[in-house]
């Protein structure tokens, strides 16, 4: 027979029993064997519980302890600590607030741009927009609208020039309504001429100026800050071309290696490219300097006149009907293609005015016989790969360095080729060539009718096209059949078109530093966020120090 120990007890009190006769209501009666000697718990801050366990009766004693003397040893109950306490947490608040309210997004104000290109071709706008706090330091700039002008380029209109003006209205109309109203008085309004132009100028100065005439009292009525507008020089056109694709490809900022650029338009064409090899001290007429983001560039560039792929045609097309038939058979046109046209038209351009026939009569019939091969050499006849005074040159005599760098080839390069769906460069550039081989051998009739929401003349025209563009490039230019896939045509950066007017913009609004813009270690958003995690880390460790001073009131039971 199991013994039961007895249970005794006695409580010590300078008020009452309540205490112990709240726990006896509430607990459960256990039967008290193989116990240690003796057992103390801590019941409430205020009652204490002592067991010692025998064979004998079991003892039991309650001491109660004064709250208030438990509240004298707890440190946590001193004013000081609760100043400190509050302090902290409010510290801590405060400078998280001070990290959101500082990096809470704020709306943007831009500051415009316009551009108007005036090519020989056609004429285009562009408007720019750039955050207003940043100019000159860290804004981006980006393309955010473009209108193509209805009708021909400007030169174009050297018999009535007022028409010249006439054609730049609905795309100003356009800008205005694009550009918030008031901005309309702080934005800079540029127009610049390019071949076209420089040819008009070079035949008939006069009828040049009238047409300018004409352009600015047109975007004079306006009523943004007319900037004026001028012809560029080839190697400005160049060089801003360069500009515009490193800009956009963010390549000056980073410092990175630079990229090439390739432009063709109607009446030009354009190389400009950074290479080792170039100091500038052999032929210094091609170089051109920058200092950009604290780097310093020597860049190589040239503008070929009348090497724009329209007037190339009209060279080419001379060569064919220098003795002046009346039936000019073209290698570089489709077969199937005929057309009647006149010669007094074809010479009616400064590149190809002295090689006039004499006896030629007024017309001629224009047939196409659609060979790459035959296209490809009557091509050749427009360059002049004989006489070269420099170390080097690409044709005509033209010093040109050794090629370096990946390049970007846009405008007519991109949508020629684009339409002949020949941009990837990766492909081989036998199977470029094998291809258009092929297109220039499709008949004209089966040529117009899979294309045809395509404007006769300029279908025409893509055979010699695609061909020229890749004569230029490897008989021209020297690329060969690995450094073809250097070359990336492009239409447009990061949503900005690729061409010359972003970086003549850039330049004349002088948005690129010529250093690199100081920078503090951390942005402002990192500088707040790590100074709060230090003050919570700092409060944390000023609570871990306070431990000693810690309540000791909550032991865990004690075996004695």
């Amino acid at each position: 027979m199991t013994e039961k120990p007895l249970l005794s007890f006695s409580y010590h009190s300078a008020t009452s029993l309540g205490p112990f006769s709240r726990l006896l209501s509430t607990s459960t009666l256990f039967i008290l064997s193989s116990l240690p000697h003796s057992l103390s718990l801590f019941l409430s801050p205020s009652l204490s519980l002592s067991l010692r366990f025998s064979r004998s009766p079991v003892s039991v004693k309650f001491i109660e302890v004064d709250n208030r003397e438990m509240k004298e040893k707890n440190p946590w109950h001193t004013p000081v600590t609760i100043i400190i306490t509050v302090i902290g947490v409010i510290a801590i608040v405060a400078l998280v607030t001070v990290a959101v309210l500082q990096n809470k997004p704020l709306p943007q104000k831009y500051k415009y741009g316009i551009v108007l290109d005036a090519g020989s071709s056609h004429t285009a706008l562009y408007i720019y927009e750039w955050p207003a706090e940043k100019d000159n330091n860290t804004g981006r700039v980006e393309q955010t609208h473009s209108c193509k002008v209805k009708g021909p380029g400007i030169s174009s209109y050297a018999s009535a020039p007022e028409k010249a003006g006439e054609s730049l209205r609905l795309c100003m109309e356009e800008a205005k309504q694009r550009v918030p109203g008031k901005r309309h008085h702080q934005t800079p309004l540029y127009l610049g001429a390019t071949a076209g132009m420089r040819l008009l100028n070079m035949e008939n100065s006069s009828a040049s100026d009238k047409v300018f005439q004409a352009v600015e009292g047109a975007l004079q009525k306006f009523p943004f800050s007319y900037q004026g507008a001028r012809i560029l020089t080839g190697q400005e056109e160049g060089a801003f071309g360069w500009v515009t694709v490193n800009y956009l490809d963010e390549r000056l900022k980073q410092g990175l290696e630079t990229r090439g650029a390739l432009d063709l338009g109607g009446a030009s064409t354009q190389i400009s490219f950074v290479s080792d090899n170039y100091d500038g001290s052999e032929s210094p007429s091609n170089s051109v300097t920058f200092r950009l983001y604290g780097n310093d560039y020597n860049l190589y560039t040239h503008s070929f006149l009348c090497y724009g792929k329209d007037q190339a045609l009209r060279m080419t097309q001379a060569h064919l009907s220098q003795a002046g038939p009346a039936r000019v058979l073209d290698p570089c046109f489709h077969p199937g293609y005929t057309a009647t046209k006149n010669y007094s038209v074809l010479y009616d351009s400064p590149c190809v005015s002295d090689r006039k026939p004499k006896d030629a009569p007024d017309t001629f019939t224009h047939v196409g016989r659609g060979d790459f091969l035959q296209c490809q050499a009557a091509v050749k006849s427009v360059f002049n790969f004989t006489s070269c005074k420099y170390s080097r040159c690409s044709f005509n005599g033209v010093f040109q360095p050794l090629l370096q760098g990946p390049y970007g080839a846009f405008s007519a390069y991109y949508f020629v080729m684009n339409f002949l769906n020949l941009t990837d460069t990766s492909v081989p550039l036998e199977d470029v060539k094998e291809k258009l081989k092929r297109y220039c051998a499709t008949n004209w009739d089966q040529i117009t009718q899979q294309h045809p929401g395509v404007k006769l003349k300029y279908l025409a025209e893509y055979c010699f096209s695609g061909t020229y563009i890749l004569t230029l490039l490897t008989e021209g230019y020297n690329f060969t059949s690995e450094s073809y896939s250097d070359i990336k045509l492009i239409k447009k950066i990061k949503g900005s078109d690729a061409g010359w007017t972003l970086g003549y913009m850039l330049n004349l609004t002088n948005m690129i530093p010529a250093e690199a813009p100081d920078t503090p270690p951390l942005p402002h958003a990192g500088y707040v966020s790590i100074v709060s995690v230090m003050a919570v880390l700092v409060f944390i460790l000023f609570i871990v120090s306070l431990r000693p001073l810690w309540p000791r009131c909550s032991k865990q039971p004690q075996i004695v």
